[in-house]
């Protein structure tokens, strides 16, 4: 029986921040809010299309790098997800938090084809050692001290954090660059080195799934193959979570390829001066970041499932409306398109890890669905460097906002028929609860 997700709480106040938490639940939640702060604040966001053109790549070299990371990212989701059920979580994030720190230090040693190549190589590594293992440490940590409640509050504050310190930082990033070129990416790396301490002291009693809180293999543990076929079968068996899983493609593809891939040629398309990116996406990291600490703000009249579906349809417009404006009208709908993008991604986290079963392979499962993802980002990337190429840029935002919107219906038709659809709250029947992030961290 799939969980039942835990719904937007209605006409009532935030709990206390933090009544039913233990101390080492407060731990863990601190920990990840300075591992996720730390592992994902890179300096160069706002300024590697640049950067690479400064270095002599093209567009189409640019592109293919990024659709030659999303297939890599792929291929390492398949053992990394795998490794963390088997060797744990913390382990997991430990190597994703060393191998980020030498990704960053690749472009400042070689900045070339070459040298970016490897650079998002490594990144592609790095973060695929975390993806599935980060959310799964969260969850199951919070779980094991009574605490699972307050996992959606924890992942949407570790969001907020994260996103807060880049509105701090990238607006300094033109500044230290006229200091010293290669600055973005040696912070970077001092960053990632940063969160493999979080790392370090994160507590041990978080065991992945399999194993006992000793973190030793369970007896008659499962070997790699065996894991990942009990992954399969479950997404084959759970119709539920699989279709979540697709849902949630569009959330992720639509903010990756516009806020890394299409940022800096849809501003400087719009003549807004390369001076100003980093201003401009610390004003988006300043939605995002808001929209991701209060999901409570979307209300209780429809599901979670129909909210990430709508709120998907509203990235997509956001993106096609900014083809109608001036800059100030293009920089409007960014930030629209990243508070929304805020909404969603909480959401559909917390509805994908509710639908696992339980003793399911948490990691290994999380894992599959940022495969899904990626590979979807890799054609989407291929797609927009030959619409660049061409000179379509607003051709490609149209035809991306058309095809979300025929997914969506599609999807939201299939999900309403399917198996193990949570049902609707009876008359007088309590509505379940959404956990805000209202509160301090």
């Amino acid at each position: 029986m799939i969980r039942r997700f835990s719904g937007l709480r209605a006409g009532r106040g935030p709990r206390g921040p933090g009544a039913s938490l233990t101390p080492r639940a407060r731990r863990i939640i601190r920990l990840n809010n300075g591992f996720q702060l730390l592992f994902n604040l890179l300096w160069w966001m706002p300024v590697f299309y640049a950067y690479q053109r400064e270095a002599g790549l093209s567009d189409g070299q640019i592109f293919g790098i990024q659709s030659i990371y999303y297939i890599a990212f792929c291929l390492f989701e398949i053992p990394t997800g795998l490794v963390a059920d088997r060797i744990g979580a913390r382990n997991c994030l430990r190597a994703g938090a060393v191998v980020m720190t030498a990704a960053n230090l690749a472009p400042v040693l070689s900045p070339s084809y070459t040298g970016f190549l490897v650079h998002f190589l490594a990144i592609a590594a790095g973060r695929s050692l975390t993806s599935g293992a980060a959310s799964a440490y969260l969850y199951d940590g919070l779980a094991a001290e009574g605490a699972g409640e307050h996992y959606l509050k924890a992942e949407g504050q570790a969001r907020a954090l994260g996103l807060a310190a880049k509105v701090l930082c990238w607006p300094l990033v033109g500044p230290l660059m006229a200091l010293a070129h290669p600055t973005p990416y040696l912070l970077s790396a001092a960053s990632a080195a940063g969160s493999l301490v979080c790392a370090v002291v994160l507590p041990r009693h978080v065991a992945p799934a399999g194993r006992d809180r000793a973190g030793q293999p369970a007896r008659g543990g499962l070997t790699f193959l065996r894991d990942a076929g009990t992954a399969l079968r479950c997404v084959w068996a759970t119709p539920w979570l699989a279709l979540l899983m697709v849902q949630g493609v569009a959330v992720f593809t639509l903010s990756r390829i516009c806020q890394v891939n299409l940022f800096q040629p849809v501003l400087l398309d719009h003549g807004i001066p390369e001076g100003s990116h980093g201003g401009v996406l610390a004003a988006m990291t300043v939605a995002e970041a808001v929209a991701s600490a209060r999901p409570q703000w979307l209300g209780s009249r429809l599901s979670p499932v129909a909210w990430v579906s709508l709120l998907s349809l509203a990235m997509a417009a956001a993106l096609a409306g900014s083809t109608l404006g001036g800059p100030w009208t293009v920089i409007a709908l960014l930030c629209v398109f990243a508070a929304v993008t805020g909404f969603a991604y909480p959401l559909q986290r917390k509805l994908v890890n509710d639908a696992i079963p339980a003793g399911a392979p948490r990691a290994t499962l999380l894992s599959v669905e940022s495969i899904v993802d990626r590979a979807v980002c890799a054609l989407a990337a291929v797609a927009a460097g030959a619409y660049l190429s061409a000179g379509r840029l607003d051709a490609l935002l149209w035809h991306s906002a058309v095809v979300t919107g025929v997914v969506m219906l599609v999807l939201q038709l299939v999900l309403r028929r399917v198996p193990g659809r949570p049902r609707k709250p009876q008359a007088g029947e309590p509505v379940p609860e959404l956990v805000t992030t209202a509160g301090n961290p």
